[in-house]
């Protein structure tokens, strides 16, 4: 054998040697792990998730930072200001293949992905996905410690745990806060705060992130005693309730004016001081929640808060958790 085959075959050999080592290295660092979903499935992943499909949670994409393992997103974010302001270009760069309560089936299948996350407000539409053998989650948080358990879970498959690790390390820096400054309200001074939804009539119950806000910002969820996530409810028993502050969901269709204007609301503690509140168009389900309930508390103990700048504060936590201001965001939700 001459010099240059002898050549050759030292470089093939030194080739084939360095691919069976970054082979034998990824195979080692390939993991798989199993996730218990809301619908009670057990679901295994492949790690590390390199194609999603994010019907829900979408706003965790720029808090983990992982546009580029994003190949399609819930239509919703198309109109999400956060993820407006985060990715400018979404509808153009992101395709969507509808929501989790009406997908397109055949634009989802030519995504390809790893993983698709939902909710689970349409349990059919997760069986017929798997059907077409693909890999979902459904999530649906019902307390803020759940909320946890699936940002968590997210940090995971997309290793990006210190990014979790630090958002959530920002959103307990609110939440202390928060309860810092209630802890000293007496209990004589607690106010009865309802949240209400879609409808007028129904209500934050027992069950869920909304009353674990509610309880945090020492508010009294006269609803709380219906062992359920809402419940539509008779005006008589709001009137019954008679709560001090009102929040309406940021995508109900009414504003404070239609309930301030309703005669059948007059009697209402909330409605003759003024103290009815649209809330943001902002999901409880991400991060943003911890804002979400700062500005709760606010409205509803102003004289605790009155040293707190919620822009400012806002715009410190965005800048951690998001890489973008608040102000920025609040421009486009205005």
């Amino acid at each position: 054998m001459n010099k240059s085959c002898q050549l050759i075959s030292k470089r093939l050999a030194c080739t084939f040697i360095l691919l069976s080592f970054v082979f034998s290295a990824a195979a080692l660092h390939a993991e798989t792990i199993t996730y218990k979903d809301k619908l009670g499935r057990t679901v295994s992943v492949s790690l590390p998730v390199r194609r999603a499909v994010f019907f829900q949670t979408y706003e965790l994409i720029p808090a983990l930072g992982v546009w580029d393992k994003v190949v399609g997103i819930g239509r919703y974010a198309y109109t999400n200001d956060l993820m407006k302001a985060a990715r400018p270009d979404i509808e153009k760069t992101v395709p969507s293949a509808g929501s989790g309560i009406d997908i397109n089936m055949e634009a989802l299948l030519k995504l390809k992905p790893d993983i698709v996350i939902t909710w689970t407000s349409r349990p059919e539409q997760v069986r017929f996905m798997e059907e077409k053998g693909l890999r979902v989650i459904a999530v649906y948080p019902d307390s803020l410690s759940e909320l946890y358990e699936v940002m968590e879970f997210h940090g995971k498959i997309f290793e990006k745990e210190k990014e979790i690790k630090r958002t959530i390390v920002s959103m307990d820096g609110i939440f202390s806060s928060i309860k810092k400054r209630v802890a000293k309200i007496q209990p004589d001074k607690r106010q009865k705060v309802l949240w209400i939804s879609s409808r007028p009539n129904s209500v934050a119950c027992h069950i869920g992130v909304t009353n674990d806000i509610l309880t945090m910002i020492g508010g009294i969820n006269p609803a709380s005693s219906i062992p359920q996530r809402n419940a539509d409810v008779s005006i008589e028993r709001i009137i019954e309730w008679n709560p001090d502050v009102i929040f309406i969901w940021g995508n109900a269709k009414y504003n404070p004016q239609d309930i301030m204007r309703n005669p059948q609301w007059r009697s209402i503690n909330a409605v003759r001081s003024g103290r009815v509140f649209k809330a943001p168009e902002w999901s409880t389900w991400s991060p943003r929640l911890a804002p979400v309930a700062l500005w709760m508390a606010m409205k509803t103990y102003p004289q605790h808060f009155r040293d707190i700048n919620f822009d400012a504060t806002a715009d410190v936590f965005y800048k951690k958790v998001y890489g973008i201001s608040y102000r920025m965001v609040a421009r486009i939700e205005n």
